[in-house]
């Protein structure tokens, strides 16, 4: 892949989220987790939720996302 190609694709944010800052609903499907990863657009909205760090790369690459860890 080129670098021109790989800016092409849309940046979305890769952020660890505290299950006790998700809405119940989300909450009662965590398994026990503390902790999920969440793959957001750069506008904010929140596109998906996943297990680990790795997965949610792995998800939004396989999109045609580019992501980016936010800290």
């Amino acid at each position: 892949m080129t670098q021109t190609q790989s800016t092409d694709r849309p940046i979305v944010y890769i952020r660890q989220v505290a299950v006790a800052d998700l809405p119940e609903e989300v909450q009662s499907r965590a398994e026990g987790r503390d902790v999920l990863y969440a793959i957001g657009r750069e506008n904010g909205e929140q596109i998906a939720l996943v297990d680990n760090r790795e997965l949610a790369f792995t998800v939004a690459r396989q999109n045609d996302l580019r992501p980016v860890s936010v800290h």
